[in-house]
């Protein structure tokens, strides 16, 4: 291999890297180096055995890999470069891919995705193209109209073996699919190569879950970070009693440390600590599900609740105009995570004559109902974009909660640079209580940990 080739190769192998960290996965220097001892025994002529072997060495868990597959196809491609010769025509490349799709064979689907993208996905007057189109690819080609042909080529050939119609349909919908993705992969090449590579693994690869935010996520990543509550919820917990252990130690009592220290001639040699009285705090959380908000406020309570054994009580209340308690919603075992926020549409009175969020009414409503959950071992958390549809915020009711409560944090999952914009009053309730940026379970592992109570 010559001194170019190396050069690049090392060239995409720390983009790969440097790629990755900006995803937030953590790569060290001893996993770099054994990756590119990987990439020298395992060379370049099986593109999908180095994957596999660059995963090996640099991911530490499952839920990286959809990140480290994105950035992969952009930095170690099919094809380098415009592909050689030209594209057959539309009806032959078809041909060619029903072939494909009726053997199965991956690797020459690769290669027609690359000629299809080259052929039809180019958009722009210079003769390079300007830019590179999936979507414009697909519709041209228009793969999933061979559904009907490959299944009867199938069947005509080997009866279908193993399969019946409606499991044969499905094999062949999954790798037309298959051949969709890799069609994407390569037009997101094309565009990687014109505009640089690491501006796109930056921008246009999908982050992992845990940086994903609240108010942008759809249903399929709620649903994987319902599931990563549990592992979340012990990693805080074993944090808290460490902090709660250190806490109890009690800070030092200087009149009695200065009084041992006659007996050493004035210097301190034992310090005397203050004994704490162990007392486990109480927590209340005041949640806004209205809108794109309640993803957040859901997987916030389920958090929440997986880490109840850590407070001495927890409780915690819904609301979009009106407020009502939701506590024995969350009772373990009794609510499931996926259908959390429908059964707290459906049992609770949220609403009132109109279904927008109020915050100035749901906290005057709580100030009034529910005064005696506040106390001076409380901890409240505020879960919302203070978004107040044009309404009175209530501050009056905000600083009667200050004065009850022990203390009060607001996690809002606006990003900062929107709080005061159109009818947000986060500006307004962030003089009177500690309000956070909270946009992703990043965020909010990080706040949970430094800002509950021990």
């Amino acid at each position: 291999m010559s001194a170019v080739a190396d050069a690049d190769l090392a060239a995409r192998l720390t983009g790969l890297v440097d790629a990755l960290r900006s995803h937030g996965v953590r790569i060290g220097t001893g996993e770099t180096v054994d990756a590119a001892r990987a990439v020298e025994v395992l060379g370049l002529a099986d593109r999908e055995l180095l994957r596999e072997g660059l995963a090996a060495t640099l991911l530490r868990g499952a839920a990286q890999r959809p990140v480290f597959d994105a950035v992969f196809d952009l930095y170690f491609p099919r094809r380098v470069g415009a592909p050689e010769g030209e594209p057959g025509g539309r009806d032959d490349l078809r041909e060619r891919l029903a072939a494909a799709l009726a053997d199965d064979d991956a690797g020459l689907m690769g290669r027609l995705a690359v000629e299809a993208v080259d052929g039809f996905g180019g958009y722009g007057s210079s003769p390079a193209s300007d830019g590179w189109s999936s979507h414009r690819t697909l519709e041209r080609l228009r793969p999933q109209t061979l559904l009907a042909r490959v299944r009867d080529e199938v069947r005509g050939r080997d009866g279908g073996a193993g399969f019946g119609d409606r499991l044969l349909e499905d094999e062949i919908r999954r790798r037309i699919e298959e051949f969709r993705r890799m069609v994407a992969v390569e037009a997101r090449r094309r565009v990687a190569e014109r505009r640089g590579r690491d501006e796109i693994a930056r921008r246009a690869v999908a982050p992992t879950a845990d940086r994903v935010d609240f108010l942008f996520a759809g249903q399929d990543r709620l649903a994987e970070l319902r599931r990563s509550v549990q592992p979340l919820a012990r990693k805080l917990a074993t944090r808290l009693a460490a902090r709660r252990r250190r806490a109890a130690r009690g800070s030092i009592d200087l009149r009695r440390t200065l009084r041992g220290s006659l007996s050493t001639g004035g210097v301190p040699m034992r310090p005397v600590l203050r004994r704490r009285r162990p007392a486990r705090p109480e927590l209340v959380l005041l949640c806004d599900v209205s809108g794109s908000v309640s993803g957040f406020s859901d997987f916030t309570m389920l958090l929440v609740q997986a880490l109840h054994d850590q407070f001495a009580k927890v409780r915690v209340f819904a609301f979009v105009n009106r407020v009502d308690e939701v506590t024995g919603l969350l009772v373990r075992g009794a609510a499931d995570a996926e259908g959390l926020g429908t059964r707290i549409r459906d049992e609770a009175t949220l609403t009132g004559w109109h279904g927008s969020s109020d915050y100035g009414m749901a906290l005057g409503e709580f100030a009034e109902r529910y005064a005696d959950a506040v106390g001076p071992r409380t901890t409240v958390f505020v879960l919302g974009d203070a978004r107040t549809n044009m309404g009175d915020p209530n501050l009056a009711a905000v600083r009667e909660l200050v004065r009850r409560a022990r203390r009060v944090h607001w996690l809002n999952p606006e990003q900062r640079s929107r709080w005061g914009t159109g009818d947000s009053a986060a500006p307004e309730y962030a003089e009177l209580v500690e309000m956070h940026e909270c946009r992703n379970v990043r965020q909010l592992n990080a706040l949970v940990g430094r800002l509950l109570p021990v």
